[in-house]
């Protein structure tokens, strides 16, 4: 099971998170059926949501990050809980951009730049807090290190990987880390840090070599004091069910749920983030209609 660590540096000058996603992003491409590209832009998505939900401290609280930057792989969701558990998908799958002229995956050719990321927090109570930002690369890491300078006004370092194997196209390795500028930071604090980050290899390449999340961090944070303040375990997890889809019909206008299109007299539904199918006989469905007509009709005497 993959897992998060945050951290915090002895003089409350940093925060940070890193996160082996290699399992995550790996199940996100065996139950979206992912071309290489779009494995490594949703699995990119997801490690960054899993990162930042994590970080949310209600229970029940929820985070979405959504992408849409007018390119061929269309919108790309990641859905977090307060845990750092995620969900995703894709509009295209699988879509095919040529490769960047080192080799590269091309994740900002298939997101596209003319377009924004969206930030959704839902505390489970009131109304959910609802950011979004102008897309500056449409590599993720980027527009995500943006979002908080701009949204949150957060000095803010993301870094993102997916590695892919290029004959089998099969997900190796994943993962990321987020560094946060805390109010107490000192100018002498974001040099050494920015030192840092030059020379900082990528992500997937410190995984590649054997080291854990925790050496990603003593890494990034070189010549810090680093304080572990927890470690989660992390995995793919969906939360819809046939209750919740039945729930969902239900809002529908009694005609709609009449004609729904059947198969072999059943109305299949199907959930974007784990392509798990549910079915409905029309007969079941006949009944929901005539439950909301009724109460429909209650409810406005």
């Amino acid at each position: 099971m993959d897992r998060i660590i945050r951290c915090i540096t002895s003089d409350g000058a940093l925060m940070a998170s890193a996160i082996d996603s290699s399992d995550t992003v790996y199940t996100a491409q065996r139950l979206h059926g992912l071309s290489a590209t779009a494995s490594a832009a949703l699995g990119r998505l997801l490690t960054a949501a899993s990162i930042m939900g994590a970080m949310q401290k209600q229970e029940h609280a929820t985070l979405t990050l959504r992408i849409n930057g007018g390119g061929p792989i269309g919108t790309v969701t990641a859905i977090s809980d307060s845990h750092g558990n995620v969900r995703g998908c894709v509009d295209n799958p699988n879509v095919d951009v040529p490769l960047k002229p080192n080799g590269k995956l091309d994740v900002s050719a298939a997101v596209g730049t003319d377009g924004r990321l969206g930030v959704i927090r839902s505390y489970g109570t009131g109304e959910p807090y609802m950011g979004q930002v102008e897309l500056v690369s449409g590599e993720i890491a980027e527009d995500i290190t943006n979002y908080y300078a701009v949204s949150e006004q957060i000095p803010t370092v993301c870094a993102l990987g997916v590695l892919v194997d290029p004959n089998t196209n099969g997900v190796l390795l994943a993962g990321g880390l987020l560094i946060q500028v805390l109010p107490g930071a000192l100018p002498q604090d974001i040099e050494k840090l920015e030192a840092n980050i030059a020379t900082l290899e990528p992500v997937t390449t410190m995984l590649a070599k054997g080291m854990t999340v925790e050496q990603m961090v003593d890494t990034a944070l070189t010549g810090f004091e680093v304080e572990k303040l927890e470690e989660i375990p992390v995995h793919y997890a969906c939360t819809c069910s046939r209750e919740k889809y039945y729930n969902a019909l239900a809002t529908l206008e009694p005609d709609e749920i009449d004609t729904l299109p059947a198969v072999d007299g059943k109305v299949e539904a199907v959930c974007p983030y784990c392509c798990r199918k549910y079915y409905f006989t029309k007969e079941e469905l006949h009944e929901l209609a005539e439950s909301v007509r009724e109460k429909r009709k209650n409810a406005s005497k």
